[in-house]
């Protein structure tokens, strides 16, 4: 087990050092009602465990956990969740090739949005930040047509962009830029379209969007 999750958060064991973290495991192997028999559900087992039973204050070394443990941990079993997740299936009606702003783009059922207070990508043992940083920090984790999983740091716009297209059915692409210029107040509307644009062509390149369906008209839309 204690070998098994240092494969699976191999930045977070590596930084805690080898008695830290068989302790960690110890406790968790001790005080965690696991869900899951499977062995490559171990991982989301530990990340429960963290983000409930770690933090219950009947650890005696829980002061010297990294304030940034959970989050470190989580970003690290993404990868592991994604690897293995299974691919929703894609509208046949999807157009590859059609008009990102015009349409609806259509994200991928593979890419993943996730915002956290540290940044997770930089943290090793030269780098521990002790506080949180000022804003949030957005990260979108997706799985490419050969099977990786990789990581984009996004900003605040792309990331309410990502947000928008993943949880909304009826807005075309230049519609949902729109909406967030008006939500920032940004004096330059063209400006966060033409940037907005090319981040979407980007996506689609990347295969975080599949393409387009046009856009739903009538009471419903």
């Amino acid at each position: 087990v204690t070998n098994f999750l240092r494969q699976s958060f191999p930045v977070l064991s590596d930084l805690m050092g080898d008695s830290r973290w068989a302790m960690l495991i110890r406790d968790f192997y001790r005080d965690h009602n696991s869900h899951s028999p499977l062995f490559p559900d171990l991982p989301k087992e530990f990340l429960d465990y963290l983000a409930s039973e770690r933090a219950s204050g009947k650890h005696s070394d829980e002061q010297n956990d990294p304030p940034f443990l959970y989050e470190l941990a989580h970003y690290e079993w993404v990868e592991t969740g994604l690897a293995l997740a299974e691919e929703s299936p894609a509208d046949p009606a999807i157009d590859p090739l059609g008009a990102l702003l015009a349409n609806r783009p259509i994200t991928s059922s593979l890419a993943w949005l996730f915002s956290y207070r540290y940044p997770v990508n930089e943290i090793g043992k030269e780098n521990q930040p002790e506080l949180p940083a000022e804003q949030p920090l957005h990260y979108l984790v997706f799985r490419d047509d050969t099977d990786n999983v990789k990581f984009l740091k996004l900003n605040i716009v792309s990331a309410r962009l990502f947000e928008i297209l993943s949880t909304e059915s009826a807005l075309s692409g230049e519609a949902a830029l729109e909406r967030i210029a008006t939500e920032l107040a940004h004096p330059q509307l063209e400006k966060v379209i033409s940037g907005g644009s090319a981040i979407l062509e980007q996506w689609r390149d990347k295969g975080i969007v599949l393409g387009t369906l046009p856009v739903q008209s009538g009471p419903h839309a």
